[in-house]
């Protein structure tokens, strides 16, 4: 396997300098001058001049790119035009967060999807297949940011059991050394502020969640209803395993597979949706932090985050592909 990790290694590296040109060209050919938006309204055309070559916006295109380049491979992204702070540790501080977030909302859609998959399949042509079929196409049909929407009447208007804004909080003692909070305080066995954070988290991981969990559930039992006609399920039957057993020791696995590819395809679309979804829910993550950073025009800012959303797309699609050469022996031996 050592071939084919090196050969998506090489085209992560292609894949990464094409995100970098593009996103470093786009957001100046866009509208709108940052330094002038920094700048207190009385500031003359020299104040502007002066803090446009401080932060090397007066050089030619190509000139820009290449020291940004530069300073990327030393791991130095740059200094937030509007937050006067180093880039990498701006976008260091607010990526776990981003990941619990993504990570927990994964977990819920393949629980949901996981077990609404099972229970059609093993209720295939009984009305129970037409009601999860009914449920995908509804939570499907509802994006997540109005998803989001939803929970927020419900469960912090009209029943107020979640917390509705922020990731934790701070009142609360936070002793916290990663920015993993949640794991964290598992860890620590501080369950009161794993109590805390999962109030604030829940929300939005099932906003993200649902669409997602009626993707896997259609896949998933579409697989199922496949597999289950094939000779080695009928030979379980007949040696007395009941459907629900059929299902999960030997049809599972196999039906399976497919989804595993489909998972990491949308978890980078997950990741991707956490931008609005943090924003609704003003949730401290890296895709709160974009927005913030697009409206302001700090193209520092923009660039470490867009680049950093790439490496992690990037990552979980190699992850993904080598999870599906493990399990499938096919592929392994082949």
């Amino acid at each position: 396997m050592l071939k084919p990790i090196l050969i998506r290694l090489a085209s992560m590296g292609v894949t990464l300098v094409g995100v970098a040109i593009v996103v470093f060209v786009l957001i100046r050919v866009a509208p709108g001058n940052p330094i002038a938006m920094m700048l207190p309204p009385g500031a003359t055309k020299a104040d502007i001049a002066r803090i446009t070559a401080l932060y090397g916006l007066d050089k030619p295109l190509f000139e820009q790119f290449w020291i940004w380049a530069g300073g990327v491979l030393r791991g130095d992204f740059g200094v937030s035009i509007t937050l006067r702070q180093p880039v990498g540790d701006l976008v260091l501080s607010r990526l776990p967060a981003t990941l619990e977030l993504s990570l927990l909302a994964l977990l819920i859609a393949l629980l949901i999807g996981g077990c609404t998959a099972i229970l059609g399949a093993r209720e295939r042509g009984r009305p129970v297949e037409a009601a999860v079929d009914v449920f995908n196409g509804a939570t499907l049909s509802i994006p997540d940011f109005l998803w989001g929407l939803l929970l927020i009447l419900l469960f912090g208007v009209i029943w107020p059991i979640f917390h509705i804004s922020g990731r934790v909080s701070p009142q609360l003692d936070l002793p916290f050394v990663t920015g993993f909070y949640l794991f964290e305080s598992l860890v620590r066995l501080r369950f009161d502020l794993a109590a805390d954070l999962l109030l604030h988290i829940l929300m939005p991981a099932l906003a993200l969640a649902l669409p997602l969990a009626a993707i896997l559930s259609q896949l998933l039992k579409q697989g199922l209803k496949d597999t289950l006609q094939l000779d080695y399920t009928v030979l379980a039957r007949v040696r007395g395993f009941t459907e629900t057993q059929v299902i999960l020791r030997e049809a599972l696995r196999n039906a399976a597979l497919p989804t595993l590819t489909l998972i990491g395809v949308q978890f980078t679309f997950l990741i991707g949706g956490t931008v609005i979804v943090e924003r609704l829910f003003a949730y401290e993550g890296l895709g709160n932090m974009a927005i913030d950073a697009v409206i302001n025009r700090d193209l520092p800012l923009i660039q470490g985050i867009v680049l950093t959303f790439a490496c992690l797309f990037i990552i979980i699609n190699l992850l993904v592909d080598l999870a599906y050469t493990l399990l499938n022996p096919r592929l392994r031996h082949g």
